[in-house]
């Protein structure tokens, strides 16, 4: 593919919330920009289970200076998606959906070519706002490639009336075990450590614990899932080895960004637990100049660190940055 002939100030990849506010605010200082979605406009958000809700407010989830109205005290999934398509309807913003990029590279000239699967595009600056719901924690175990076996949770429905583990004890694990539980799933939990992960949602955390105290729901704490076969799951506990009978295994151990894609494009990665990409906290800039990340991508395996809530300012640091490069020219 050739480049692109018209050179963008800047391209910015990733259509969620905080890729929309980098566009956003590149749109109001006069940038010409491009943004990039490889699936639907925020399509992580559309992939969330039908029924979640935000451990945010409403308020804390807006961009763009945009009142996001909401009823309840918490908006859910369905409410986002139509607050950010009432944002696209109103900033009418240059979004490219359903093109995945493939590389960034930098060029003599010191202009990026952005590669996707439709075009090529120059750019002065790139920045990387890709989430992290891409890629699953793989368990690594045998079976994990079963079809009864899922790492993405959508809605109870298909799991009513069987046996269903879930492998997990953040809100994904315990929103997916309760529902499939009030659903008619005999549901069974395992989980590495002694207790309900802290960062479950405070409404939620002590349904879980009640209905696993009450023994509707099994738990299987200081254990792992050794093995998983097609009518069983193997799970190595403080007691010794137990097998389970199963049907489905919802493997909702969290998930991580891409992160050979950044180190392709130059970005470097930490060697610490943590995988931390390198940036400038003051201006977002990683060690590639010009190419800048924003949102969940910045804490590497640190997934909890950044949410929409505290990564929105991340858009006007980033363009501030680039505005104040273009006046020192």
């Amino acid at each position: 593919m050739e480049v692109n002939t018209k050179p963008y100030d800047l391209v910015v990849i990733g259509g969620g919330p905080i890729g929309m506010a980098c566009a956003i605010a590149a749109q109001r200082k006069g940038l010409n920009y491009l943004l990039i979605e490889k699936g639907t406009l925020v399509n992580s958000l559309y992939n969330y289970p039908l029924y979640m809700t935000f451990f945010s407010t409403a308020e804390r989830l807006e961009i763009g200076g945009v009142p996001f109205t909401c009823i309840a005290p918490k908006p859910g999934r369905q409410e986002a998606l139509e607050y950010y398509r009432n944002i696209q309807r109103k900033f009418m913003l240059n979004i490219r959906l359903y093109e995945r990029v493939l590389s960034v590279q930098k060029q003599g000239n010191g202009q990026f070519n952005v590669t996707s699967e439709k075009d090529v595009y120059a750019a002065a600056n790139v920045v990387i706002a890709t989430g992290f719901y891409d890629i699953p924690m793989y368990i690594n175990v045998p079976g994990e490639d079963l079809l009864k076996v899922h790492h993405y949770y959508k809605e109870a429905h298909e799991y009513a009336f069987k046996k269903v583990l879930v492998i997990g004890a953040n809100n994904s694990a315990v929103d997916a075990a309760l529902e499939c539980w009030h659903k008619g799933a005999e549901v069974t939990m395992v989980i590495r450590k002694g207790e309900i992960n802290d960062r479950v949602k405070y409404w939620i955390k002590p349904d879980i614990e009640n209905r696993i105290k009450e023994g509707s729901i099994k738990a299987y704490f200081y254990s792992e899932v050794a093995a998983i076969s097609e009518k069983e799951v193997t799970i190595t506990t403080p007691d010794g080895t137990v097998t389970v009978e199963n049907d489905f295994v919802l493997a909702l151990t969290g998930y991580r960004p891409d992160l050979d894609f950044l180190k392709s494009c130059g970005i470097a990665i930490s060697d610490g637990i943590n995988c931390t990409p390198q940036y400038n906290p003051e201006t977002m800039e990683t060690n590639v100049n010009g190419l800048y990340l924003a949102g969940v991508v910045c804490g590497g395996l640190e997934t909890h660190k950044w949410f929409i809530e505290n990564s929105r300012v991340h858009a006007d640091m980033i363009i501030d940055d680039i505005m104040s490069r273009q006046e020192l020219k």
